[in-house]
């Protein structure tokens, strides 16, 4: 299952600690300027060393394509690049060889493939949204043909959250600050608590929140293809994601069908548009032209930097104490991987 997709569909390869981290590009249409700034940029965000608040691996993440480009442009065919790995401390590793650690997928790989690459977590590593990030900015290159912009913002981290909607906030401002929230008051508290948290050793989590702008009506199935169903599937896959949201999410469970039922009437425009946007811009699996919102929640990175109660692979109690380079807070890192996800789907379902 290392393939994402169905007319626009990626295929990823590569580990952790491995010689690079790539991937292939299939049903790009032809034609679309490859911006290769762009592309960069959006790896750059996702890059560690970035920050104080993420892993200080360095690594410049630099990305080459191998084929299905010419004379800067998409030929329609695959398109396949890599991203070499540069900053690799396997020995930092060396004493979880034969143990589990907490809330990782160690026992879980093991028990199915009887093998298990523990430098860095091999397959398993968050190293592998490196591809996502690529095919998703090749995917935002081919959106803007139809005028679709998708933004992603972290609107929480740990107990501190934006209560203000998003149409509320300045969204040209997520870049300006190092966990990318565009409120700087909210931002300044987040960064001070990931600053706590990572002297003590440990980690806290949060949730991103992501718009999708200009998604015309009519995108997605009534049954099993639904919109926001591939929305969900995609950000589940994203690693330390526990959880999603689409429109007014679990919070529509408090009120009553009167309240939040979003009434439909003409612009001046001569267009379809609803009076509110309960639904987050999917109605019936399908999109409606409204905005497509909604978060994606991440849970504490599992590695801490202080000693934990585990299991080796014999089955013997033992502790554990993790060494080397991690992030206290995943959320600042997974913005624009959400981000990349949302442009694959958008794109695939767009050209279905």
């Amino acid at each position: 299952m290392n393939s994402f997709g169905n007319i626009f569909r990626l295929t990823s390869f590569g580990e952790s600690h491995g010689e690079a981290i790539g991937g292939v590009i299939d049903g790009c249409p032809a034609g679309i300027y490859l911006d290769k700034e762009f592309i960069q940029k959006e790896l750059d965000k996702r890059k560690p060393g970035q920050s104080d608040f993420v892993t200080s691996r360095k690594e410049e993440d630099r990305i080459e394509f191998l084929s299905g480009v010419y004379d800067g442009k998409t030929t329609g065919t695959p398109i396949g690049f890599l991203v070499r790995n540069e900053d690799q401390h396997s020995s930092d590793y060396d004493n979880l060889k034969d143990v589990y650690r907490p809330s990782h997928a160690d026992y879980t790989y093991q028990t199915k493939y009887g093998i298990r690459d523990h430098r860095g977590g091999g397959r398993s590593s968050a190293r592998e949204t490196i591809s996502r990030i690529a095919g998703g900015a090749v995917a935002q290159l081919a959106l803007e043909k139809a005028n679709i912009r998708i933004v992603a913002y972290a609107s929480q981290i740990g107990h501190i959250s934006l209560d203000r909607h998003y149409s509320e906030l300045d969204l040209e401002a997520i870049e300006t600050t190092p966990v990318r929230c565009p409120d700087t008051e909210a931002a300044k508290k987040m960064m001070d608590l990931i600053q706590q948290v990572k002297k003590e050793g440990d980690t806290i989590g949060g949730v991103v929140t992501c718009i999708c702008k200009g998604v015309p009506a009519g995108l997605g199935e009534p049954v099993f293809g639904k919109l926001h169903a591939a929305l969900g599937s995609a950000m589940l896959s994203i690693n330390a994601a526990k959880g999603f949201e689409y429109g007014m999410g679990f919070a529509g469970a408090q009120y009553r069908g009167s309240e939040v039922n979003d009434i439909f009437y003409r612009r001046t425009d001569g267009k379809i548009a609803t009076k509110t946007n309960y639904s987050g811009g999917i109605q019936g699996g399908i999109s409606n032209g409204e905005d497509i919102y909604f978060r994606v929640a991440f849970k504490p990175a599992a590695t801490l930097l202080r000693e934990q109660q585990t299991i080796d692979i014999h089955g013997n109690n033992t502790v554990i104490n993790v060494h080397g380079r991690h992030d206290p807070c995943v959320v600042p890192r997974a913005v624009p991987i959400v981000k990349a996800m949302a442009a694959m789907v958008i794109l695939d379902y767009y050209l279905i």
